[in-house]
């Protein structure tokens, strides 16, 4: 694998980067790792377990260095969908093999609805699908709570609920939003609300992304083989429901991938999962 080569890529509404490790050999078959909100950084440990491969990872609009050239406010799936169609025209057309994480294993979802000629297959690894849960009203009421949290008292105190959501095993309860919280100092974060209302997750994001209606018809007649994949350390939460679910309207098993939703990393963004078994069984499903 040779060493990373930044391109750039003018979509509507933003300016997007990615970045092409090139296997030896123009044969070598392109695997895209995509993210949401996570940017490129958090696929580094992972791309370096590929090198019979040419691995394609990229910023998404609005994080890392892909900067936004609308008026700002929230992104779409379908939005992000558009940006990785054009990602992979700029590649040559397709189609090629996906590993989609959280908000981009959403993204993958709603690429393949659309354009399933530019995708074989598309191991989706825990996407917050919050609507197909049993549980969805509350869950979906929670998620609204982080974000007038985040509106009305910034980062500090959103990140907080987030935390707790998404740590949560079992169903939402109705009462999430007047449960006790920690103080976000206790996490190591800021206390003082600095003003800003652009981050990219609770500004850009969440609600879009969780509250996106998946068109499970498109999907199931899809070409693309879709594999859903939840975390072994992840059970019941909310994510590894909301895989479960969307495996289950897709009528296939989920993929029981080693670590939890961040099994892939080894310490990007301060988390540690089990990346060298992550990479294995994600090579397996890939040869399948």
């Amino acid at each position: 694998m040779t060493e990373s080569a930044t391109h750039t890529l003018e979509v509507p509404g933003a300016v997007v980067r990615y970045d092409v490790r090139q296997a030896e050999g123009d044969a070598a078959p392109i695997l895209l790792m995509i993210g949401s909100p996570m940017d490129a950084s958090g696929f580094t440990t992972l791309a370096g377990h590929f090198r019979d491969r040419t691995v394609v990872t990229y910023d998404p609009r609005g994080a890392g260095r892909s900067e936004r050239t609308d008026r700002g406010g929230e992104s779409t799936p379908d939005q992000h969908a558009d940006d990785l169609r054009r990602l992979i025209d700029a590649l040559g057309g397709g189609p090629v093999d996906i590993f989609a994480s959280s908000g981009g294993a959403v993204n993958a979802l709603a690429l393949v609805a659309r354009h399933p000629e530019q995708v074989s297959t598309l191991v989706a690894h825990e996407p917050p699908a919050v609507q197909v849960l049993p549980d969805r009203k509350q869950a979906l009421a929670a998620v609204a709570d982080i974000r007038r949290t985040y509106e009305r008292d910034g980062f500090g105190p959103a990140m907080v609920k987030f935390i707790a959501i998404t740590s949560l095993r079992g169903e939402v309860p109705a009462d999430f939003a007047g449960l006790p919280v920690q103080s976000p100092a206790d996490f190591g974060m800021p206390t003082e609300d600095d003003g800003s209302r652009d981050d990219v997750l609770f500004g850009q994001n969440l609600m879009t992304c969780t509250h996106y209606e998946h068109d499970f018809d498109a999907l199931r007649g899809a070409s693309t083989r879709i594999v859903v994949a939840v975390g072994a350390e992840s059970e019941e939460t909310l994510a590894y429901r909301a895989g479960v679910a969307v495996a289950e309207r897709l009528g296939v098993e989920p993929a029981v991938f080693p670590s939890h939703h961040g099994g892939f990393l080894d310490g990007e963004f301060g988390m540690k999962g089990d990346p060298d078994a992550f990479a294995v069984a994600l090579r397996q499903v890939l040869a399948e």
